[in-house]
């Protein structure tokens, strides 16, 4: 990568806030430093918001700097009250971290831990051994609580209710950046703009408590142009786990996105150059569907890797672009990477309503929505509009490749076959 990852990553539109702009462009531009990100242990698995600080720590690591992920079992804990109206769940310690072991490995994915470049901890093994009132007296003396209150992530809270355990998360997210200043230099903490006045307390602290300068970043929370919470569909998150969502549904999230915002996806989630970049959010019509095309094969190979990447470019094609007969490669003209459920033959054989039929495999929300998108003409078998609720689906509509192809709208498909 040439030139400043700092002017990089600020171009391609990772960065809200930073402490000081030009300590940290100046750090960032010169020899290795070590930064971290902190992911809580509150799933099984990260989701598609949480691509924006995993690419801004691929950015870094490529320029050759030093990546310490901390996968937060020991602040899953406490749960952190950021951005929450509500307080979270109380998770088992066992729940945690088997959370946070499944989410250690789906990072490795991205960064490549080697132990040295690219680390992985857990802060739990800091956080836990801690003995509480000695903590007060060392860390907790240190906090004023009248700034803490003042903090966003708590003045939210205030009128519902904060409870003592959630108002302790940011002593905790600070000591975790002392933890790491001391053991690895480490000098630069980025995270999600919700984590603004947590990230600067660490800074602080460790200006406090050992004379250090440390510095803060934080990533814009993304929505998109509708105004959706970046990674959320109708149907749930776009979780980064193809067993969770599948390859082929996460290609075809991207591809869905809305024209405008194209360019900003094409920046924050694909490895593209930025001059590549420039030229395909200048296309128009046709053309800016290629460039959805473009952004969803990269994204889904970042996340699932070329083969499974190029196996939903496939079948996006086989169901959209070219008909039954069209040979997109793989089996079934590259129709097996579809969302498919095997239904008993003898349901086909009976025939079946089609407005259960799609509610049941999750096309439409409910029969009611299905029997709505009847009537104006959205559903289809294969490529045939559905013209009344009475018409079944039979093994008449069965493909030569041997199953059927039912379709809400444009964008939606899924794939049938006879059990």
């Amino acid at each position: 990568m040439s030139g400043n990852v700092y002017d990089e990553i600020k171009e391609r539109g990772f960065v809200a806030q930073v402490s000081d702009e030009e300590a940290v462009r100046k750090a960032l531009g010169g020899e290795q430093i070590t930064f971290y990100v902190g992911f809580d242990s509150t799933a099984t698995s990260l989701h598609a918001g949480s691509l924006v600080p995993i690419m801004a720590m691929s950015h870094l690591r490529r320029a050759g700097h030093r990546v310490i992920a901390v996968v937060g079992s020991g602040t899953t804990m406490v749960g952190d009250p950021s951005g929450k109206t509500e307080m979270r769940p109380m998770l088992e310690e066992a729940t945690i971290r088997a959370q946070g072991q499944a989410i250690h490995l789906q990072l490795a994915r991205y960064l490549h831990f080697d132990g040295q470049n690219a680390i992985a901890v857990d802060n739990a093994d800091w956080l836990l051994p801690l003995h509480y009132v000695p903590f007060l007296r060392d860390i907790g003396r240190h906090f004023s609580v009248n700034r803490m209150l003042a903090a966003e992530a708590y003045k939210l809270r205030l009128e519902r209710g904060l409870s003592f355990i959630e108002f302790n998360y940011q002593i905790l997210q600070a000591y975790d950046y002392l933890t790491l200043f001391r053991k690895y230099g480490c000098s630069l903490q980025m995270g999600g703009d919700d984590q603004w006045g947590n990230i600067l307390a660490g800074v602080d602290l460790i200006r406090r408590v050992e004379g250090g300068t440390a510095q803060a970043l934080t990533f814009p929370l993304l929505t998109t142009a509708t105004g959706a919470k970046m990674g959320k569909t109708a149907q749930g998150a776009v979780w980064l786990d193809g067993a969770l969502f599948s390859p082929y549904d996460f290609y075809q999230y991207w591809v869905n996105c809305d024209d405008r915002d194209v360019g900003r996806f094409l920046r924050l989630f694909t490895l593209l150059p930025l001059d590549e970049i420039r030229r395909l959010e200048a296309l128009e019509n046709s053309g800016l569907n290629e460039a959805k095309r473009i952004l969803a094969f990269e994204a889904t190979k970042i996340t699932h890797g070329e083969l499974e990447a190029e196996k939903a470019r496939q079948a996006a094609a086989a169901a959209f672009g070219g008909g039954p007969d069209r040979d997109a490669g793989g089996g079934a003209g590259g129709l097996d990477a579809l969302p498919t459920t095997a239904v008993p033959r003898s349901r086909l054989e009976a025939g079946i309503a089609p407005a259960g039929l799609f509610a049941e495999i999750g096309l439409t929300p409910s029969r009611k929505e299905a029997k709505r998108m009847i009537e104006q003409g959205g559903l289809y078998v294969n490529d045939e509009r559905i013209d009344s609720v009475d018409r079944l689906i039979t093994l008449a509509d069965l493909r030569p490749d041997g199953g059927l192809l039912l379709k809400a709208g444009k964008k939606k498909v899924h794939r049938l076959v006879p059990a």
